[in-house]
């Protein structure tokens, strides 16, 4: 294999990275905060996906990158409110067992609503072809999506990290009890994270759908992967769960580099189990207090 190649597939498993971040951090987020296991998280990703393909005949896919995150977000807003807010101060089993029916009645709807088999999207016209660096050929399209990517990324940075907004939720995580005392309510702040986390899943469905096959299932088979994302950078840590997500893409895409592409996702929960090993709160995770 020529190196071109090679960093060709690595940069193709940081990409794979690159998504499952969009999903875990919103993982990370919802249970940080609230105590919800969210494993509805991957039908959100897939809800995404499938309003891209309904959305776009009417507003192009420009038109679809923005509502169809948004309309996910909403729905979002609309499960916090009436499912969530009913488990923040239950035993944490209550809300992964919501959550995994709201799963499957998600996927079940999709699969009545638009058929089992799986649908295809066209990359847009105007983000077709190939980018070239001497030798090193890369999908303009991919590049676009990476690009997009790390401006969530970093604009979530700056609202956690430089808002009032974000010294909230960031307390709240951290110590919910002294937040409560100052006469914070969170819970208004557990809808607006819902929103962004679901949101972000959505987008991510946005996404990916010109990349991979659009199907029901889609959801199931992300949110797995997302989980080792969260469990490996830290619950409650936006560093590590980026570094996680990176990691993970890093090892996937050197895997398949080298061959060995059936194992590219056993190699995954390998490097889970190393880092459960040796450091049991993730990277850079911090011990977490439940939101109450």
């Amino acid at each position: 294999m020529t190196l071109v190649l090679f960093l060709q597939q690595v940069l193709n498993g940081l990409l794979d990275g690159v998504y499952y971040l969009l999903i875990a951090l919103g993982l990370s987020l919802i249970f940080s905060l609230g105590g919800i296991v969210n494993l509805a998280h991957g039908a959100f990703y897939a809800i995404g996906a499938y309003l891209t393909l309904v959305l776009s005949p009417y507003v192009g896919f420009g038109g679809s990158l923005i509502l169809s995150p948004v309309a996910v977000a909403l729905l979002g807003v609309l499960i916090e409110r009436f499912l969530f807010r009913r488990f923040y101060r239950s035993d944490p089993i209550l809300s992964l067992l919501l959550t995994f029916g709201l799963a499957m009645v998600a996927e079940q709807a999709l699969r009545m609503i638009f058929g089992a088999p799986p649908l295809s999207y066209s990359i847009p016209q105007a983000l077709r072809g190939q980018i070239f660096l001497g030798d090193f050929v890369y999908s303009y399209y991919r590049t676009v999506l990476l690009a997009i990517a790390i401006g969530c990324v970093a604009g979530l940075w700056v609202l956690l990290h430089k808002t009032s907004f974000g010294r909230v939720v960031r307390a709240g995580v951290q110590n919910p009890d002294m937040v409560g005392a100052l006469g914070i309510s969170l819970e208004p702040y557990m809808a607006a994270v819902a929103a962004l986390g679901i949101g972000l899943a959505g987008l991510a469905g946005v996404l990916l759908a010109p990349i991979y096959a659009v199907h029901p299932a889609m959801g199931a088979e992300i949110i797995t992967p997302a989980f080792v994302v969260v469990v490996i950078g830290g619950l409650g840590s936006f560093w590590g769960v980026v570094l996680a997500a990176l990691l993970v893409g890093l090892v996937k895409g050197m895997m398949v580099a080298v061959g060995y592409s059936a194992g590219s996702t056993a190699a995954i929960y390998l490097l889970m189990l190393l880092v459960l090993l040796f450091r049991p709160r993730g990277l850079l995770g911090e011990r977490i207090t439940r939101f109450e």
